[in-house]
């Protein structure tokens, strides 16, 4: 069986201190959990303190983004050195946000892939149609593109490293979600794509998590289809109580 891996994107919430107190009381929520892994995602200007709290946890820490250049005039921007350099291990790269606000495209993800790959970063790929797409049939279609565009050059040794979050835009933070069934199908053609541009052993491995306002009323649910590894949290992992729900969903269907 895959590892669950629930991972929180805090987005632009929390200043230090708010972080702090989220973490300490999240850290005594899940300190009984030992199968699932735990992923957050601070803005970066919380990656080095919320690193020093979790030092003794079972809770790992990643980032929301990065730039594909180790270093530069690239004002603004925070390099894969810079994010290692605070103790962080995962990063989120292609999230929708990223993409609708920010311009980016399959081809800056795939460089910011390789980039976060180099310098020993495990990258958290984000794909997923809009709701019009969806509702033309184009869905598959449009993971693929973003699957075969973010992954060029990836070689089947990296994709050890690499976790893809399927988040349908439609469903973030808008309170919808796609059913069970619907966020089942895309990932069972995630990982039949992952075998046909690899190979089996390395769709059968591969995480491949769900993001689209889950929360812990649904968690058990989508958490409970064969090819849904986990889930990239939005807003639910902003408070301790219904993270640590979800949390517990995920660790619960371990034990099944």
């Amino acid at each position: 069986m895959r590892q669950k891996v629930i991972a929180g994107n805090w987005k632009m919430f929390k200043t230090v201190s708010d972080a702090q107190e989220l973490v300490r009381e999240l850290k005594d929520k899940v300190q009984h959990i030992v199968k699932t892994k735990i992923i957050l995602c601070p803005p970066a200007t919380n990656l080095t303190i919320v690193n020093s709290l979790l030092a003794d946890s079972n809770i790992k820490l990643g980032a929301q983004n990065l730039f594909w250049e180790p270093e530069g005039a690239f004002t603004g921007e925070i390099s894969a050195p810079m994010i290692v350099s605070t103790g962080a291990q995962y990063v989120i790269i292609g999230h929708s946000e990223r993409r609708q606000y920010f311009a980016e495209s399959d081809d800056t993800v795939n460089m910011k892939i390789k980039s976060a790959l180099k310098h020993g970063l495990n990258p958290i790929l984000c794909v997923g149609e809009m709701l019009e797409q969806r509702e033309a049939g184009i869905t598959e279609q449009v993971v693929k593109g973003q699957l075969t565009g973010a992954l060029a050059g990836i070689t089947a040794d990296d994709m050890e490293n690499i976790i893809i979050a399927y988040e349908p835009v439609w469903a973030i933070g808008t309170g919808k979600t796609a059913t069970p069934q619907q966020a089942e199908e895309v990932h069972a053609f995630i990982r039949k794509l992952i075998a046909e541009l690899y190979q089996d052993s390395t769709a059968h491995r591969i995480i491949i998590q769900y993001g689209g306002s889950v929360k812990p009323d649904n968690a058990a649910e989508l958490l409970g289809q064969p090819d849904i590894d986990g889930a990239l949290v939005g807003g639910a992992c902003l408070q301790a109580e219904s993270f640590s729900a979800i949390i517990a969903a995920a660790e619960e269907q371990q034990n099944i």
